[in-house]
């Protein structure tokens, strides 16, 4: 980047050119050098002591964990990404999630944690959060003004999810914030599935907003990472020093490969986007597929919503299939050939998961004979993509007619 490009705010406005230049310090090379270090050393007692007076001071190094200058180039390109004050990286999503309950609640709180969250988010309220004595009430995802009737005297924070993990309904997060401010209450979001190119916390008041980098930000498949951010100073600092005194912070090479794949973040999503458009548009002439769970189509609870507030959807969502037994399940799902099935998404790959159900909301209620099955649309053509699905629905007619 030119200095004058530096230094002068209007050479650069589009997000997608901030994200190609976002953290590049090193005006010499275009991809930042990974930095494997866990000691440090001074030139002298004088810059001992003066590192030491200021350990996370990002202009110089202290100690590896404390950060190099390849995490702290991540750390510029998130916020970069949504202009927050800062961005405190872990080792996983799970991790950041966990770090911001545990930063902000103490025992005897109360958090409302809505009830369309990860799977691993509601284990851990009602696991780990629940030993150190801070209850959780899940809410409808749906419910926005009446939330207030659910605060309690210890409520603190009220964390959301949109869209809702596997399910796809979309909070009225605005109208949550006003529930939060009018009642003093922290809000939190897992912001996973948008990203801050499509919907961005920060901007509509949300105090933390988390993501698992492991998928769109990486966008390959290949590191494990989160990160969360926000507007307040304070809340940073609180986050960034409980972070580091639990021992947390991201592995050089990860943050290396998030970095990397932040760079087509904006192009990436457009091509999921797009891909994801026209299987979801086949999938709903199908007479197997009861429901198509996703938020760009009117029928998905908050569709309303999403057309407000976001700028736009990306290449995961689900479809309600009507099946005899399991055994059809197996069948549609072991025809397919270019559709993985594995955890995680948001990377280039297509990825199929039948879905269990850990709750029951009445907006996704299940039927005896159906599953739920969550789609991820890579990268790849839509038009294999479609003959890949339409083999296993194939599959799963020839097993029913025997």
């Amino acid at each position: 980047m030119s200095k004058k490009a530096a230094s002068d705010p209007s050479a650069v406005k589009h997000l997608s050119t901030r994200l190609v230049h976002a953290g590049r310090s090193d005006p010499r090379v275009v991809t930042s050098p990974v930095f494997h270090a866990s000691t440090v050393l001074f030139g002298d007692y004088a810059e001992f002591r003066e590192r030491e007076a200021a350990p996370l001071d990002r202009e110089h190094m202290y100690y590896g964990r404390m950060g190099t200058p390849t995490t702290r180039a991540l750390e510029d390109a998130v916020c970069e990404l949504d202009g927050s004050v800062g961005a405190v990286l872990a080792s996983s999503g799970t991790a950041s999630m966990a770090s911001i309950l545990n930063c902000y609640l103490s025992p005897g709180d109360h958090v409302l944690m809505v009830d369309s969250v990860y799977g691993p988010t509601r284990k851990f309220c009602l696991g780990s959060l629940a030993r150190r004595g801070v209850s959780t009430t899940f809410y409808d995802p749906l419910i926005d003004d009446e939330l207030d009737t659910l605060v309690q005297d210890n409520t603190r924070m009220i964390f959301m999810e949109s869209p809702g993990s596997a399910t796809f309904e979309i909070q009225d997060v605005p109208a949550i914030v006003a529930v939060a401010k009018r009642r003093g209450l922290l809000t939190a979001i897992d912001n996973t599935w948008a990203t801050p190119l499509l919907f961005n916390p920060l901007e509509f008041g949300v105090d933390l907003a988390m993501q698992s980098g492991t998928k769109y930000l990486n966008g390959h498949a290949d590191c494990l990472f989160g990160v969360t951010t926000t507007a307040s100073a304070e809340l940073y600092a609180q986050l960034h020093h409980h972070t580091l005194a639990h021992g947390m912070h991201l592995a050089p090479d990860d943050a290396m490969l998030a970095l990397r794949g932040m760079r087509t973040l904006a192009i990436r999503l457009e091509a999921h986007d797009r891909g994801a458009r026209t299987v979801a548009r086949w999938l709903e002439t199908q007479s197997r597929v009861r429901r198509l769970l996703h938020p760009a189509w009117e029928s998905c609870p908050g569709h309303a919503i999403f057309e407000r507030d976001f700028q736009g959807a990306n290449g995961l969502f689900g479809i309600v299939m009507q099946r005899k037994d399991e055994m059809e399940i197996a069948a549609f799902v072991d025809a397919l050939e270019l559709f993985g099935v594995g955890f995680s998404w948001g990377g280039f790959e297509s990825l199929c998961l039948p879905m269990h159900a850990t709750r029951n909301l009445p907006s996704v209620a299940l039927a005896d004979d159906e599953t739920l099955i969550r789609l991820h649309i890579g990268l790849e053509y839509p038009g294999d993509l479609i003959a890949d699905l339409a083999r296993g629905f194939a599959a799963m007619d020839a097993l029913a007619d025997v």
